[in-house]
């Protein structure tokens, strides 16, 4: 049997040599990889030995030989293909180890210049993988080093491994074929001879790996999968690690991923969110995470039943305690303490979900946001950015208090996460009374009141927060009778000063921060 060992990557490599030449398996190698592999006193044929033909072109070209190609894409069990290697001089090549230049990590560094990026465009790498994966009875494709321990210890078994392995290492091979050649199709239709690369290249070609198939979808008669980035985020929801409970649902992923960038907002206080169909019910901070939650859970305990709890602190056991008397779907923590976990052990449903938050996670990160379409798909930066002071504005003769302008910063960064039309009621760093996905500021306005109302929390002295510019002064007025005595919202109306005129009247604080945040 012939190996034949090309990799950029050396992670692994004297290791899975060692084993296979042990095996009885004979190597061949290109430039550094049979360098490093002589180097450790393992019998190496170099690849210009085995094809008769030297390395040219400073490595552009060693591997794009029909000796290499015909020894991967001959079937065994085509006589005429057998006899046609032995015609030429030729051997099959049973074992192909080939990772690829690394593009992906050179384009991602700061000052990558094209003609840097294109040295890195490997050519003879995926001709052989997909050479070799074609042949996928005849040749096994190993395309990355984590592959190679499950290799070798089926290998080492009887010296083969099984058509479903072969199988998929060559189901692995392609995709990374397509996720490599998706990255430079990316990269070189954002570039431009002439002028600064584009935000968004001219082909999108988005690359998921699926984690898990899912019960069904949004509702039982739909399907459903989670699916993650190739290269996700450290602090999002598709690196957490889940420590207890059922399997997470559609509706349980897309309602944990409101929570979680919504508490990631208050890197430096003691946070706890709970969402309900994609929207913050309640949201709290405190001295404790305890104080938190509880603080959240006020706001509105009808909503947060069967929702969404996420933390940004740990979580310890007297929180715990307070936590199992609800019941939830889902919980998220950077971390649990031993005696928080024995407390939520006993609710053996719910989904205890640790996710790692950092400094650099900790704060909302900047990604895309997509949306399908009929035929099509929309692409944005998304709206993950960090509240900037320095654009707001006091556009009322009243200016907030002190405490009214922390109230303010905390309710404008939970209405940024809210369905528009969006409305927020907040005192002394909680919700109180939260009018989401309404067609109507007006009407959000109302149910906020309504919502208040009906968790018997007074709206007196509160501040309010609307995601976009209140078109008329009726909507202001309801929030101000309400008991509001400061709001902040983007402004930008034709009819501001009808609004700025109504708080005024009122006596009331106005902020005009000159961001919207609609989600939709």
């Amino acid at each position: 049997m012939h190996a034949l060992l090309s990799v950029s990557d050396k992670t692994g490599l004297i290791e899975l040599a060692q084993s296979l030449h042990h095996a009885g398996v004979k190597l061949i190698s290109t430039g550094g990889s049979a360098a490093l592999i002589a180097k450790h006193g393992l019998p190496v044929i170099e690849i210009s030995d085995w094809t008769g033909s030297p390395e040219m072109l400073d490595g552009r070209v060693k591997t794009l030989h029909p000796k290499v190609h015909a020894g991967l894409l001959a079937r065994q069990d085509l006589p005429e293909h057998v006899s046609t290697l032995v015609l030429h001089g030729m051997k099959a090549i049973d074992i192909l180890v080939v990772n690829l230049y690394p593009f992906e990590q050179t384009v991602a560094q700061a000052g990558c210049t094209l003609d840097e990026a294109i040295e890195q465009i490997d050519i003879g790498g995926p001709a052989m993988v997909r050479s070799g994966a074609k042949n996928w009875k005849d040749v096994a494709v190993l395309t990355d080093p984590s592959q190679y321990a499950p290799f070798m210890e089926e290998f080492s078994k009887a010296s083969q491994v099984s058509k479903e392995t072969k199988f998929k290492l060559a189901q692995a091979a392609f995709n990374r074929i397509s996720q490599y050649d998706g990255a430079i199709s990316q990269y070189l239709s954002a570039q431009s001879l002439n002028a600064q690369p584009a935000l968004f290249p001219e082909q999108w070609n988005a690359q998921f790996v699926k984690l898990q198939d899912m019960r069904y979808g949004e509702n039982p008669h739909q399907l459903g999968a989670f699916y993650r980035e190739l290269h996700p985020a450290n602090g999002t929801l598709a690196t957490a690690h889940q420590i207890q409970g059922k399997a997470l649902s559609y509706n349980n992923i897309a309602d944990a991923d409101a929570a979680l960038e919504c508490v990631k907002s208050f890197p430096d206080v003691n946070c706890c969110v709970i969402v309900k169909h994609a929207n913050p019910c309640g949201v709290g901070t405190g001295e404790t995470t305890l104080g938190a939650y509880q603080k959240a859970f006020k706001t509105d305990p009808t909503s947060a039943f069967g929702g969404i709890i996420a933390f940004n602190r740990e979580v310890d056991a007297q929180t715990a305690k307070a936590l199992v008397e609800q019941f939830m779907e889902v919980l998220m923590a950077p971390s649990f303490t031993p005696e928080a976990l024995a407390v939520l052990s006993s609710k053996v449903n719910v989904r205890v979900l640790q996710v790692a938050l950092n400094a650099d996670s900790q704060a909302p990160l900047a990604h895309w946001d997509y949306k399908r379409v009929g035929g099509g798909m929309l692409v944005q930066t998304a709206d993950l950015s960090a509240v900037d002071e320095s654009l707001f504005k006091v556009v009322t003769k009243r200016q907030p208090t002190a405490q009214e302008y922390q109230d303010l910063l905390f309710a404008w960064r939970v209405a940024q996460f809210v369905k528009s039309n969006a409305i927020v009621y907040c005192k002394d760093g909680m919700t109180l009374g939260v009018g989401a996905g309404q067609m109507s500021r007006l009407d959000s306005a109302r149910i906020a009141s309504i919502k208040a109302q009906a968790a018997s929390l007074t709206l007196v002295d509160s501040v309010v927060a609307s995601d976009a510019f209140f078109p008329f002064r009726d909507g202001l007025d309801v929030v101000i009778n309400a008991g509001a005595r400061a709001v902040i919202q983007p402004g930008g109306s034709m009819r501001d000063q009808e609004v700025i005129d109504a708080a005024n009247e009122q006596d009331v604080a106005m902020v005009f921060t000159q961001v919207r945040h609609f989600r939709h």
